[in-house]
């Protein structure tokens, strides 16, 4: 990783951690790092899980695990957390599964459980292939977007299983937050 994708990771972490309550048992999609996770060993969490696809093997820390695979597929039957993050990692997902998301995110989260997301605006993919170019970031899996539209966000999560307690732009208005809480 470069400097500027850190840089830029560190700021959407930065835009979660006040949404994420001290004690939480926080399931983090897309944890290819674990950056949040360990950032969050500060706010006391516990018995919480990361999963990546990119992940090589699985690994226990102190205060979570790190499991190889895809959501939900790889995530153990009967767990049940305080929030699920996706910091820019629903741009990244199929439709098929962002059909099913609302689900099993409901099925996943303990009452008024969170959803904490990031997700940045589509044109944010030409800026990241021109900076690509110019060496500057990684840019990982930019091949996965496909111009999702952040106006979708609230349609996926259904208003029968949720409430939007928070969207606002930063990065320049270039990415958004959304908080979402489980009815």
């Amino acid at each position: 990783m470069k400097f500027l994708d850190r840089f830029l990771r560190d700021w959407r972490i930065k835009k979660c951690l006040p949404y994420i309550p001290n004690g939480s048992r926080v399931l983090d999609i897309g944890c290819f790092d674990e950056s949040l996770l360990e950032k969050l060993t500060a706010k006391n969490i516990k018995d919480s899980i990361g999963i990546d696809p990119l992940l090589d093997s699985f690994s226990e820390k102190a205060s979570y695990s790190l499991i190889p695979g895809q959501f939900p597929s790889a995530i153990p039957e009967g767990m049940v957390f305080d929030c699920i993050t996706m910091l820019a990692v629903l741009e990244h997902m199929p439709k098929n599964v962002q059909e099913t998301l609302s689900d099993r995110c409901h099925q996943l989260l303990a009452d008024k459980g969170r959803v904490i997301i990031t997700v940045p605006s589509p044109k944010v993919d030409d800026i990241l292939a021109f900076l690509k170019k110019l060496n500057l970031i990684e840019g990982m899996s930019l091949e996965e977007h496909y111009g999702f539209k952040t106006e979708d966000v609230p349609h996926i999560f259904k208003t029968n299983q949720f409430r939007l307690l928070r969207h606002q732009k930063f990065q320049l208005a270039l990415n958004n937050l959304y908080v979402f809480e489980k009815k």
